[in-house]
């Protein structure tokens, strides 16, 4: 064999050998972590996640269609024909919502209620414009609010004992669409995420830095416009969903007494208990986001009664005590997720 045959044979080799070092050290390389923006039932939504491709535009199409089901201000949703006594059958989004909200419901014997929709619109923090009701107009909308009077028949029916009874499922809609995108990314084979859709959150695996992920709970600080973002506490937590509720963002004042958002569906006034805002871990973020609005009609001493029952829950809970100071409360297996 000639000289040149064997230098053109050998720099063959040496060029396959480095093209073989240079797949091998790209293959092993770890994807790149994605972050993708955007909003969703009137909030914004944040998402990091680790995958080769950037996968925002199947996620804006999953969360078309959760608003598509689940949005009263969306007038071709879903709820928003049921609301209006159209005769249709519901999707699965609304199925799932439905089933695990009317346990929750049952669970917290009604603190938890999702036809308290014309409550809601009435104090002025629902998907209608309402006025300022008195006692008369609270007792006729009492009349139509009850969980009980609801059902879904197997075949996909929304049956109403009363024609004028309305449902919203803003107090757990946000929990389920976080579930339902952390879904579609364990679908396309991602073990490391963050989702977070309006401060309720599911987190998977590891954050960028190889650690379990940060999730902050802000000070329950009267704070309308959000611009206050001072934190409480910090927690490291993987595998799990978790949701804050609290009436520090959505309230106003009347008269100089302070009305807040979330409505007690037994009484149909605005809850004026101690308990400031309430942070649940849970399995999933539906029910950790319907636990959290339960826990706020609840009140404190009901609340921690409840969650200490239950092993498959931790919270954590700001309250105001007989001096008005900020006080804290926590389960035993909430301490483990205390950031170091």
């Amino acid at each position: 064999m000639d000289k040149k045959k064997v230098q053109r044979n050998f720099l063959w080799v040496a060029l396959l050998l480095l093209a073989t070092v240079w797949i091998l050290a790209h293959h092993n390389q770890p994807a790149p972590y994605q972050a993708d923006h955007g909003r969703i039932f009137g909030t914004l939504y944040n998402i990091t996640y680790q995958h080769p491709e950037n996968l925002q535009d199947e996620i804006d199409r999953e969360l078309a269609r959760l608003d598509g089901s689940l949005s009263p201000f969306n007038d071709t949703s879903v709820i928003s024909r049921i609301n209006r006594g159209e005769d249709i059958k519901v999707d699965s989004f609304f199925t799932r919502v439905f089933r695990r909200s009317m346990e929750v419901s049952e669970e917290t014997h009604g603190a938890f209620d999702i036809t308290v929709a014309p409550l809601v619109n009435a104090w002025g923090f629902g998907f209608r414009q309402g006025t300022f009701p008195d006692s008369s107009t609270v007792d006729s909308l009492l009349l139509i609010t009850g969980y009980h009077k609801v059902t879904l028949t197997p075949d996909g029916k929304i049956i109403k004992q009363d024609p004028q009874l309305m449902l919203t499922c803003s107090a757990v809609a946000k929990g389920y669409a976080v579930d339902a995108i952390a879904a579609l990314l364990a679908r396309k084979g991602v073990k490391n995420y963050m989702v977070d859709i309006g401060g309720e959150v599911v987190v998977k695996g590891q954050n960028p830095r190889g650690e379990r992920w940060r999730i902050g709970i802000n000070k329950p600080v009267d704070d309308s416009l959000a611009l206050n973002q001072e934190l409480q506490t910090v927690l490291s937590i993987t595998d799990a969903g978790i949701a804050t509720s609290g009436n520090y963002r959505n309230y106003y004042y009347r008269d100089g007494k302070k009305y807040a958002h979330t409505i007690d569906p037994q009484t149909g006034y605005p809850v004026q208990h101690s308990i400031l805002s309430a942070t649940v871990v849970a399995a999933d973020c539906m029910s950790a986001d319907a636990y959290a609005t339960a826990f706020m009609v609840m009140g404190m001493e009901s609340a921690q009664a409840f969650v200490e029952a239950r092993p498959d829950l931790d919270a954590y809970f700001i309250y105001a005590d007989s001096t008005g100071r900020y006080q804290t409360y926590m389960t035993s297996g909430m301490k483990q997720y205390a950031a170091k």
